[in-house]
């Protein structure tokens, strides 16, 4: 058996493991991932190291060149990773001592693998937590657009899947503008607690060095460093967290692709989704599927299994650091990478999608959507709400009974003025409260949502 293969915790083994047991337990296979944070983390290790006198200058600068060589030939891809040194950090390790020699057996001086996979998926998801707000940005932008572009356009609106009253088309869309600023606060909020450094906890009760921990956290750009070494080796909340952010978010574009479905069926056609965005069917030459909005709505799926995974890790896992944390990983880097993707397929479709005013038009010209305002005339004649909900409901069903529109019996029984509820664009600009659909607050949210996308 190779040297390598026992050389970072071996001397206490007779033997390394079994074959089938490196198999087993390796994480190169997917914690490469992590070699920018685990070299940019080495660096400043190193440099704390020589801040309270462990290397010297001279040894600083060996190290750095070594692990900047290291990392060019990772990203050009001619790096080996070597399956018998488990994982990135050792791998990188064993490839810096055998570039520069004895400075290289220096660096692990102060730390453990407990605490520098710790710092490493911390620095990674704070980097992955700005990307994602990137995209968050870049498709509630892209939502901001369309909803300025049909300004105008009115549709129903829907409870429990019915027509309800009619709304703006640019209404329902800033909803989701709206849903997708949480979303961005929840993950702003998930990094502020992630972006902790945990190195110089050790393995579990630091180290009897004098490490300048807040020193090396400055060099990282971490915002503090953790108050208990314990915790800091053994905490993952930051990626639970993450996980609920990303599954919220995903229930958000899940929502956002129903609706886009729906929109785009025969039976709704108020919408088109251009070609570039869309599939066939490899039976029925007529066929144009939503595949990328229902491949959204799917993925959701991922995200919300990954969060139950994290969870599932946790749940009765002693403190500190137990081998079974290596298993954190292959789920967050498959959430990062499903809710990237996904937020910026949906945020080009959007740009795609083309508006049938005609549809919309007809479909939100039905007199029963606005029943409720009728409703509303009849209080301000002095009619209390009951009464006045009851009666209105009796015309709806005298409307079905006879086919006579409800404009026309209601300016029958309660005269002309009570015909001229019935007017969409009207009952649109009567809707003034915060928050409500009239176009004025519709323009003034288009506004404000470019004021802060921009800003």
């Amino acid at each position: 058996m190779k040297k390598t293969s026992q050389s970072t915790w071996g001397g206490r083994f007779s033997a390394g493991p079994a074959e089938a047991v490196k198999a087993y337990t390796e994480s190169v296979s997917f914690d490469w991932r992590l070699f920018n944070h685990d070299i940019a983390g080495s660096i400043a290790h190193a440099k704390g190291l020589a801040k309270v006198g462990l290397l010297t200058r001279a040894e600083v600068k060996k190290i750095e060149r070594g692990l900047r060589a290291i990392q060019h030939e990772i990203e050009s891809g001619k790096f080996k990773w070597d399956f018998d040194c488990e994982d990135v950090h050792m791998n990188i390790e064993a490839a810096l001592i055998r570039k520069i020699g004895a400075a290289g057996k220096k660096l692990h001086t102060g730390r453990s693998r407990n605490d520098q996979i710790a710092t490493d998926i911390r620095l990674w998801l704070v980097a992955k937590i700005r990307s994602t707000n990137f995209e968050i940005r870049n498709l509630q932008g892209a939502l901001v657009t369309l909803a300025e572009k049909e300004c105008d356009t009115v549709i129903p609106g829907y409870t429990h899947l019915q027509r309800a009253q009619p709304v703006l088309l640019a209404h329902h869309l800033l909803a989701y503008v709206e849903m997708l600023g949480r979303d961005a606060e929840r993950f702003a909020d998930c990094a502020k607690r992630a972006n902790i450094c945990p190195l110089g906890s050790g393995a579990i009760a630091g180290s009897t060095l004098k490490l300048d921990r807040a020193y090396v956290a400055k060099l990282l750009g971490f915002a503090g460093v953790t108050q208990n070494s314990m915790d800091a080796v053994g905490d993952r909340d930051f990626i639970v967290e993450f996980h609920a952010t990303a599954a919220l978010t995903g229930a958000h574009l899940s929502r956002l692709a129903e609706d886009l479905i729906l929109w785009s069926s025969a039976e709704f056609g108020f919408i088109t989704i251009a070609d570039a965005y869309t599939t066939g069917s490899s039976l029925m030459p007529q066929k144009k599927n939503p595949d990328i909005a229902e491949l959204a709505r799917g993925k959701t799926a991922r995200l919300y299994g990954n969060l139950v995974q994290a969870l599932t890790l946790l749940k009765s896992l002693p403190l500190t650091y137990n081998r079974d944390l290596q298993e954190d990983k292959q789920p967050l880097f498959k959430s990062a990478d499903v809710l990237l993707s996904t937020l910026h397929m949906v945020a080009e479709m959007m740009g795609h999608i083309h508006v049938n005013h005609v549809k919309c038009e007809a479909a939100a010209s039905d007199p029963l959507m606005l029943a409720t305002d009728l409703v509303d005339f009849l209080v301000m004649k002095g009619m209390p709400f009951r009464e006045a909900h009851h009666a209105v409901g009796a015309l709806v069903a005298e409307v079905e009974k006879t086919h006579i529109s409800l404009p026309k019996l209601a300016a029958k029984k309660y005269g002309p003025a009570a015909g001229k509820v019935f007017d969409v664009r009207r009952a649109l600009a009567a809707r003034t409260a915060i928050g409500a659909p009239s176009p004025k607050n519709v323009a003034a949210q288009i506004k404000r949502w470019k004021k802060l996308l921009n800003g």
